[in-house]
Formats: structure tokens, C-alpha cells, sequence
């Protein structure tokens, strides 16, 4: 669509809007991923005596967070529906969207009420268990990096793949839930 038929810019600055709101978004996992890292490569590094606990625990959360942070949380919900505004982005972007492309993508504009809240509720979720592991000794607080580390990278990955896949699919079958 070009200027002189709506509201919408074209379609190479939508591309932009598209790859800068899920660069974004992925950044913002890739930055809690990045602070958990360090501290989970620590407790496994020799550095640490490590009982047969500490695997069990390790092997446990790392399932339990696979299933509900990776699974649950980032491939059934939020992975898809980043995508899915990404891509509406690349035929619907307007000058407001392209400069707040991440926070569209995340769903913090133009979104329904309920997603703004899930958004949030995510957002300051994945912010505490940041910020309280921290306070966690080592080596439980790398052996339970380790299930997060695992969660995250799993939504970054998902994402890649859900935008790639309707990047080339004739029709998004995701609700991208764009209001306004």
C-alpha cells in the first residue's frame, strides 16, 4: 500500500517495522538470558561441589521450566503472537508503529486489555526471578539458572521460527490481537 491509499507506509519501511519490533523483543529475552548465563555456567564449572540434589533439582526444573516457560508460556502464547504482530506490521505499519515496533510486537500498544495485562504480568514475572536469583547462593542459584536459561532460549528460538514460518505463509492463522 502507498501513502496516497491510507494511513499505512509501504511495504519495505513495514519490513523494517517487521525485523526491528521482533529484534526488539528478542533482545528483551536475550538481555534475561545473558544475566543468567554467568551464574548457571559458574555452578556447573568445577567450581562448586555438586551433589546428587543439586542434579536431581537441575533436572527437575529444567523440566518443569521446558514445559511451562518454554512450551506453555513461549510456543503456545507469547512466540506466536509476537510473530503474528510482526507480520502485521510489514502490511499495516504507520510512522507511530515503525518507531515503537518492539513494544507493538510485545503487545504493549495497540493491543486488547486483557494482552497488555498478560504482557505486563510476563514482563514483571521474568523481572523478579531475575532479579531474586540474585540473591540465591551458588550453586543453587546457577543449578536453577539453568531451568530458566533453558525456558528463555526456547522463546527465542520459537519466536525465530514462528516469524520465519508466516513469513512465508500465504495467510497468518494467528490472532495478532491488533486493536486500533
Amino acid at each position: 500500500m502507498n501513502n496516497a491509499s491510507g494511513p499505512y507506509l509501504n511495504r519495505t519501511l513495514g519490513t523494517v517495522g517487521t525485523l526491528w519490533g521482533v529484534a526488539g523483543a528478542i533482545t528483551l529475552l536475550g538481555f534475561a538470558l545473558t544475566r543468567m548465563t554467568k551464574p548457571m555456567l559458574e555452578a556447573f564449572s568445577g567450581k562448586y561441589e555438586l551433589g546428587a540434589s543439586h542434579y536431581v533439582v537441575a533436572g527437575l526444573w529444567v523440566i518443569f521450566m521446558g514445559y511451562s516457560e518454554g512450551y506453555k508460556g513461549f510456543q503456545k502464547g507469547y512466540s506466536p503472537r509476537v510473530a503474528a504482530r510482526a507480520l502485521y506490521l510489514r502490511d499495516k505499519c504507520t510512522w507511530l508503529r515503525l518507531l515503537l515496533a518492539p513494544l507493538f510486537c510485545l503487545g504493549f500498544i495497540n493491543s486488547t486489555k486483557k494482552r497488555r495485562i498478560v504482557v505486563l504480568v510476563l514482563l514483571t514475572v521474568i523481572t523478579l526471578i531475575v532479579i531474586l536469583f540474585k540473591y540465591i547462593p551458588q550453586p543453587w542459584r546457577g543449578v536453577l539458572d539453568l531451568g530458566v536459561v533453558v525456558g528463555l532460549s526456547w522463546g527465542i528460538i520459537a519466536t525465530l521460527v514462528f516469524l520465519i514460518k508466516f513469513w512465508f505463509a500465504k495467510e497468518v492463522t494467528y490472532d495478532p490481537e491488533v486493536v486500533g
